[in-house]
């Protein structure tokens, strides 16, 4: 599994000096048992903390500077406890470089209209300053996400712990690898895109190797390297040897794994977090990467066919957002029309993600029409039920766009004996026609990275954060 950077969000609070010093130190006791209360409660995944009480421009400044050169810093939290006057956060929104949520709420749950008076009011100003922060940060056109409702609702809490899983994406973002072995296929359009766009707007560095650089690492792997992990596959998976006779099933397996030990050293080496192969580029390998991939998939690395480094890239992405549970690389194959049972299967030539296996895979040994090499090993299984998001990234020659459908998942009823590849049905919103016709006209790609723990909103949010263009369909 790929480590992940610790990550944590400050909790920044706006009042200024007028009210006093003994307002502000109840805005500072208020501010504190919020972000507590936040700290108990399940769901949160990341470390939250009560930074600062901002009462100047320069106050601003320094805590935004500050999140901006700390790398465990993936988002600011801001609440307008009192009147904080927008002009001073100017200057320190300017040079922020991290997401930002603005939480509309206040420390009252209820007015107190017996006891309540002058004093209270101006304490409690948060509907009177969010106006005003919320004006600069619609002229500064910054892609904040507002949160509204108070801090003890359990759904208010959700949405702050969901964007926090979006604000985390966008970070790490910043720091995607792509190793490309070989180019794109030939002669297809929607895996092309402008990789230097990519770097400047997501952060994705994408490189490219020949085939031979992962062939010369893979004359490395020693005999002793391949049976330790042969040995570890024997207990994870099934052995489905089928008509093979043994010795030349685990021939074919073993050359999986030499694939999958070589490319892991180079991903490694090169500090890269997703890669691409391509059927059209072959020389020096006697198969085509399958169970190798889906290994790599497992651990947490971002992946994509036919040098589909777009695809990748957002593969990795997702996986970082999800924790790399039930998220994956797709392709839409085949329809299902039955009428009132529609849907899409999918799968690819070899590489599905077992993160989305509801089976226990099974090592199968069969031909592939393509590629002109070895019978590959690749893993079979059958995809998991539930409600989920498919997303396709599109380069569109302007501009970049996200395509973003719910899907419902739902497990294979009748099996497919003579299908060697792992399968995965889903059914689109808000039903079959429209979504797949909404999906195309809008350009929507057949690679595709489908999550059954991300949400809508999730992926809306990161968009918003890379100022993405994006279109949802559900």
């Amino acid at each position: 599994m790929i480590e992940q950077r610790e990550r944590e969000f400050w909790f920044v609070v706006g009042s200024q000096h007028l009210y006093g010093e003994e307002t502000l130190n109840q805005v500072k006791e208020h501010a504190q048992e919020i972000v507590d209360a936040l700290i108990e409660k399940d769901g949160l995944q990341y470390k939250l903390k009560f930074k600062a009480l901002v009462t100047t421009a320069d106050e601003i400044k320094t805590v935004v500077k500050d999140a901006n050169y700390d790398d465990k810093v993936a988002g600011i939290i801001t609440w307008m406890h009192t009147f904080s006057p927008a002009k001073m956060w100017i200057p320190g929104m300017k040079l922020l470089q991290k997401p930002l949520l603005h939480f509309a709420t206040q420390y009252n749950r209820e007015l107190p209209w017996k006891t309540i008076d002058m004093d209270f009011m101006n304490l409690n100003q948060s509907a009177h300053g969010d106006r005003e922060y919320g004006f600069m940060n619609a002229r500064l056109r910054k892609n904040n996400k507002i949160i509204v409702g108070h801090w003890e609702d359990a759904s208010v809490q959700t949405e702050i712990f969901d964007w926090m899983v979006s604000a985390v994406g966008y970070n790490e973002s910043q720091n995607i690898k792509v190793a490309r072995f070989g180019d794109n296929m030939r002669n297809v359009a929607v895996t092309e895109g402008d990789k230097v766009e990519a770097a400047i707007q997501f952060g994705w560095t994408v490189d490219y190797y020949g085939i031979g650089d992962l062939v010369a690492e893979m004359n490395k792997v020693t005999d002793a390297e391949v049976e330790e992990t042969f040995a570890a596959c024997q207990s994870l998976y099934d052995f489905d040897y089928g008509e093979n006779e043994p010795a030349y099933f685990e021939e074919h397996v073993k050359e999986q794994i030499k694939i999958e030990i070589a490319l892991r050293r180079f991903l490694e080496g090169g500090g890269y977090t997703a890669f691409t192969t391509n059927f059209e580029d072959l020389h020096g390998m006697k198969q085509l990467p399958g169970m190798a991939v889906q290994r790599l998939n497992a651990e947490g690395y971002g992946f994509a066919g036919e040098g589909d480094w777009k695809t990748a890239a957002l593969d990795r992405l997702m996986k970082i957002m999800a924790n790399n549970t039930s998220t994956g690389f797709m392709e839409d194959y085949t329809y299902n029309l039955a009428e009132g049972n529609e849907y899409i299967l999918q799968s690819h030539m070899l590489e599905v993600d077992p993160t989305l296996a509801n089976t226990k895979p099974r090592v199968v040994v069969q031909p592939l029409g393509i590629g002109d090499r070895e019978d590959p090993a690749r893993l079979v299984f059958d995809g998991k039920a539930g409600q989920g998001v498919v997303v396709s990234m599109l380069d569109l020659g302007s501009h970049y766009r996200l395509m973003i459908n719910k899907v419902e998942l739902e497990e294979p009823t009748e099996e497919a004996p003579h299908l060697p590849v792992a399968r995965v049905i889903w059914k689109p919103y808000p039903n079959f026609k429209d979504g797949v016709t909404k999906w195309i006209e809008s350009g929507g790609g057949h690679h595709t990275v489908v999550s059954l723990e991300l949400t809508v909103q999730q992926i809306e949010d990161w968009a918003k954060m890379a100022d993405l263009e994006y279109i949802v369909i559900e």
